[in-house]
């Protein structure tokens, strides 16, 4: 647990044994000491994905089919334990429970399964003014269901079928149209979202113009989405437009340097519009607003790329500004033993950078080395003043590339800063840094696809809070962890 929560937690177990509840102290003195592992965090995946393709001239065709399921333990707040939708006791039910003792709570677990088809096509129209046509089209059926140790307590439902087709200009251009409905569906006493369709229809085009060492790129989108909630006849529908421009100068030497501007608009998702309900996943109660418009942002992008001889290094500083961001914020307040969290609108300004960098250091015919490093960076404030809730903090990567002829070897260091930009009801975050180590082998020279990997992460067992996470304070990221694994084709 982080140190605040601990405490807190302490400081109830003093409570509870003032008043003489001397068992209730105990657990939560347990809970605050708890070391070593997460509780009710094991882990469990199967995953199986087949395809085929045929090609036939210029065109191809293909179409794949993917099963996941996967089964983990849900990790719980201590301070606050799960709830699953139970009322109070009235005087038999109370009078029951002495008599009888009072059940343990069971642990919660979650069980997702999907399956999920694909299929694409690419055809050759010839040399007119579209020269290819790109089919893609996609079905995914997904269940999440929340088993009470044994007992099925929830099931959320999603299915969804997507389509798309493009028409690729000779130019370079393209045009394109675009379908997505998905039906999510929910049934028990957590289904804190109600059972909505969404139905997205878009069309698009991208165009690009080539004048000398110098290129203009423009992008528009127009989309109209109908959600619609089906249990309280409930419809709302948005006509969305998207746009950017961007102007690309390349220098002589091939550097790449460009401004781009954009105008984006979303529709809210089902979850924002009809969320109410305790939201166990993420142990928060969550509360949509039906009414809430659309969000669009206004934003500028200054950027860079520049290669070196063998280095490669790329910049970009961007500026967004929102009109009725929709953003998750807590209230302070508590309904069924979680904390209320509600969506809410309202102007924000986002600034940020992220910078990369590729260097090699030694270059020889026998071995190499060559320097990896990333930076990102991103600031938020609402039109009040205050900042935009689970921002992420400023972040570098480095690492160093060591390539043998049968063996390489790659160092990492990853450095999250501390938080201290936080809206109201949040806790900062503390800067942690992870030290990873990967040694691959490959052992047979005739097929550089065959390789052996033995990966070290967080070979220091650092203990890491992301910001973004609403269960920081009691789960923290995996400590140390050490994996093994065969690659090949042939």
């Amino acid at each position: 647990l982080s140190e605040a929560l601990r405490a807190d937690l302490l400081a109830d177990a003093d409570e509870e044994e003032e008043e003489g509840e001397f068992e209730e102290a105990e657990e939560l003195r347990e809970a605050a000491e708890q070391r070593g592992f997460v509780p009710n965090s094991a882990t469990e995946t199967w995953t199986i994905n087949g395809g085929l393709g045929i090609i036939l001239g210029e065109s191809t065709f293909g179409a794949s089919v993917g099963y996941y399921d996967s089964s983990y333990g849900l990790v719980g707040n201590p301070e606050g334990g799960h709830h699953h939708g139970e009322e109070e006791h009235d005087e038999e039910e109370e009078h029951d429970d002495e008599e009888h003792g009072e059940e343990e709570e069971e642990n919660v677990s979650i069980g997702v399964e999907q399956l999920r088809v694909d299929f694409r096509g690419d055809i050759a129209l010839g040399q007119g003014t579209f020269s290819r046509l790109k089919l893609r089209g996609g079905y995914s059926d997904y269940t999440h269901t929340e088993f009470e140790g044994d007992e099925v307590g929830t099931v959320f439902d999603t299915e969804t079928f997507e389509a798309r087709a493009e028409l690729v200009q000779s130019s370079g251009g393209v045009i394109g149209t675009q379908f997505t409905s998905r039906d999510f569906s929910a049934v028990g006493a957590e289904a804190f979202v109600a059972p909505h369709d969404t139905t997205q229809i878009a069309i698009f085009t991208a165009q690009e113009f080539d004048l000398d060492n110098f290129q203009i790129e423009a992008a528009a989108r127009y989309e109209k989405v109908d959600v619609e909630n089906t249990i309280e006849s409930i419809e709302r529908n948005f006509d969305l437009f998207s746009g950017a421009l961007s102007f690309v100068h390349i220098t002589d030497g091939g550097a790449r340097l460009g401004v781009t501007t954009s105008l984006s608009e979303r529709a809210p998702a089902g979850e924002e519009l009809f969320a109410n309900g305790p939201h166990i996943a993420t142990q928060i109660f969550e509360i949509g607003d039906v009414n809430l418009a659309e969000e669009s942002a206004i934003g500028i992008e200054v950027f860079a790329s520049v290669d070196l001889g063998n280095a490669q290094l790329g910049a970009s500083v961007y500026h967004q500004t929102f009109e009725d961001f929709i953003y998750l914020s807590g209230t302070g307040l508590e309904e069924d033993e979680l904390p209320v969290f509600e969506f809410l609108q309202q102007d924000a300004s986002f600034f940020g950078f992220e910078a990369d960098m590729v260097l090699p250091l030694i270059s020889r015919d026998s071995y190499s080395l060559t320097a990896d490093l990333r930076a990102s960076y991103v600031s938020a404030d609402l039109d009040d003043g205050s900042n935009v809730p689970r921002m992420p903090p400023v972040s570098i990567y480095a690492a160093l590339d060591t390539e043998f002829e049968l063996f390489d070897v790659r160092t990492e260091i990853q450095w999250f800063g501390k938080q201290n930009n936080i809206a109201e009801f949040e806790t900062q975050t503390d800067d942690f840094a992870l030290v990873n180590l990967m040694l691959s082998w490959r052992p047979l020279a005739e097929n550089q696809n065959v390789v052996v990997q033995l990966a070290g992460e967080n070979l220091f067992d650092t203990t890491g809070r992301r910001h973004s996470s609403f269960s920081k304070e009691f789960l923290p990221l995996t400590g140390r962890n050490v994996k093994a694994s065969v690659r090949f084709s042939f």
